[in-house]
């Protein structure tokens, strides 16, 4: 959960659930605030209850127990029109026999904005998102970037102080999806307002998001800025989630000083920071990230270090991705920049691989 507190709250979830078939609950017990003009990300893997959550802000799905509350105002089952949220979908949604113009305009439309400020909104819109030549052309004509810049250019129109985006460039190829994120976050600096962004993709969170608030069977499991989320995960849950991670399960043999040792199945003990409190007797798992990890050389020793041989050895560009099977254990995945390495790793090989107690965590264990 959230550990910072409520910085001027514009959303409040308090206690919401919510299920489809009056059984199972896809969002249990949701307490959460979104921060006024952050950029708060809800990351996933599909079925874990991010789009509902979104989609009850929304106005679109009602809790079936808890409150939302807006800026103050419960909002629970008010509906959709009347929250003044900017909402941006996936498959743009956008109105196939108007301009791009008529689409931006469609929401002044309706609350009967006069015809002169509607049209000088319009041009301001379509300017933030780079569309100012493309007022004129139906949606068909434009490419899926420019489709999105639209409906992004919707959302904002009636100035909204909320708005929502569910997996908005989930449909684009990479290298589009990667210019409209940066595009997408230096907007979301100018303009100030808050965005509510789900995706399941961790690359895109990791980029854009104030903070990140990671779901996992309907309950979220940490909420925190990304750096936090990705260094300091709460549980194996984030750990696991969250790129690519070693997580080796094992025992509490020994507590002192804010490290705790951990003695693995295969017989190695390993340290790590104690930031959970854990007493000696306790399961748990240590986690490291693949990056933490070096190579050590004969006759060095390490604070933790395993042996192991080379089981892949993969180029990525500027670095090595290892996978070291270590007896008695799993697998250890391990990242080496390229640059540093006096010998590339090959399969066979034999390797010892150390890392530090500051850069390993002892988290409970659960799974």
């Amino acid at each position: 959960m959230d550990r910072h507190g409520t910085q001027d709250a514009l959303v409040q979830f308090r206690r919401v659930q919510k299920s489809y078939d009056g059984q199972t609950l896809v969002v249990q017990s949701l307490d959460l605030d979104v921060r006024r003009g952050e950029f708060l990300t809800l990351l996933g893997p599909s079925g874990s209850g991010k789009t509902t959550t979104l989609m009850m802000l929304a106005g679109f799905e009602n809790p079936t127990s808890g409150t939302i509350t807006l800026d103050g105002a419960d909002v629970t089952h008010l509906p959709p029109y009347k929250r003044g949220i900017g909402v941006v979908f996936q498959n743009y949604a956008l109105f196939p026999h108007m301009s791009v113009a008529e689409n931006v305009a469609y929401p002044l439309r309706i609350r009967k904005v006069p015809a002169a400020e509607r049209a000088a909104r319009v041009a301001a819109a379509l300017d933030k998102v780079r569309l100012s030549d493309f007022g004129n052309r139906r949606p068909a004509q434009l490419s899926g970037g420019q489709q999105q810049r639209a409906a992004l250019a919707r959302a904002l129109v009636f100035e909204p102080e909320l708005i929502l985006l569910d997996e908005p460039l989930g449909a684009l190829d990479r290298q589009l999806r990667e210019e409209l994120q940066f595009e997408l976050k230096q907007l979301h600096r100018e303009l100030g307002v808050t965005m509510v962004y789900v995706t399941h993709d961790q690359t895109e969170a990791l980029t854009m998001s104030d903070r990140i608030a990671i779901f996992d069977r309907g309950r979220i499991q940490q909420v925190a800025p990304p750096t936090e989320v990705y260094d300091e995960p709460d549980n194996v849950v984030v750990a696991s989630f969250l790129g690519e991670n070693n997580i080796l399960r094992g025992m509490v043999s020994d507590c002192r000083d804010g490290v705790a040792s951990i003695r693995l199945s295969g017989g190695a003990t390993l340290s790590a920071r104690n930031t959970h409190g854990l007493a000696k007797g306790a399961e748990a798992a240590v986690s490291i990230r693949p990056e933490s990890m070096a190579i050590l050389r004969e006759g060095d020793t390490a604070e933790n270090m395993l042996e192991g041989v080379v089981r892949e050895s993969v180029y990525l560009g500027d670095a090595y991705r290892i996978v070291l099977d270590v007896p008695g254990a799993q697998s250890i995945l391990a990242r080496f920049d390229r640059r540093a390495l006096v010998q590339v790793p090959v399969i066979g090989q034999g390797l010892r691989v150390a890392w530090t107690t500051e850069n390993s965590r002892a988290l409970p264990w659960s799974g």
